[in-house]
């Protein structure tokens, strides 16, 4: 573990102790660190297991169950309980942290371009923030209709290669009947009726079509 990382102990009753201060505190308090980009493991006090993600989960539920508008609706929640499980739940993992990552890339740059409208200083407030996201309203759609374009080409894009691989792979098995049939393919016909130079049967007579 690398230096100058907080570690946070939390005890059997629950409460969570801060090494750096030697003084318990609370999710809100772990929420202020997270705000203040200190880096941080919460740790159980006697085992020594990581348990940053699960508060980190306790705060995101409670954020989630707070007065303000929930960041995630339950259409959104459930089709993500979906790709637990499913052979792309690490890949999916990835994309949303990717994606998340693209946004505050984005945030970042807005915020540049408000400190410039406003003489090089941060946003007053947040009243200030709304009108400068207003105005900037069309580039911002803009941008993130761009970008969620080439987002989803990009993917399903990496989906026809994955499929190509696959057939690559499984098409070196010897087994029987693998090969899926071609739906372009012209369907089979009688040999006689789909050549025309073969001759007519004949009857025991030698004649042909029994004249």
């Amino acid at each position: 573990m690398s230096e100058g990382i907080r570690i946070i102990k939390k005890y059997p009753n629950r409460r969570l102790y801060d090494t750096a201060t030697s003084s318990y505190i609370t999710l809100e308090d772990v929420k202020k660190l997270v705000l203040g980009n200190i880096e941080f493991k919460i740790e159980d006090a006697k085992t020594k297991e990581d348990l940053t993600r699960a508060i980190l989960l306790q705060i995101i539920l409670e954020e989630e169950s707070g007065e303000g508008a929930p960041m995630f609706s339950s259409d959104m929640l459930s089709k993500i309980i979906r790709f637990y499980g499913n052979a792309m739940q690490g890949m999916m993992g990835n994309y949303l942290e990717k994606n998340i990552q693209t946004f505050i890339d984005i945030q970042k740059k807005l915020q540049e371009q408000s400190s410039a409208i406003y003489g090089g200083t941060p946003m007053p407030n947040a009243d200030a923030w709304s009108e400068f996201l207003k105005m900037q309203g069309p580039a911002i759609q803009g941008l993130m209709g761009s970008y969620l374009e080439q987002s989803a080409n990009a993917f399903l894009e990496m989906q026809q290669q994955l499929q190509k691989q696959t057939r690559n792979l499984f098409g070196n098995f010897p087994f029987p009947n693998f090969a899926a049939p071609n739906p372009f393919a012209q369907p089979q016909r009688d040999d006689a009726a789909s050549n025309p130079s073969t001759p007519a049967p004949k009857d025991e007579g030698g004649n042909k079509d029994g004249a």
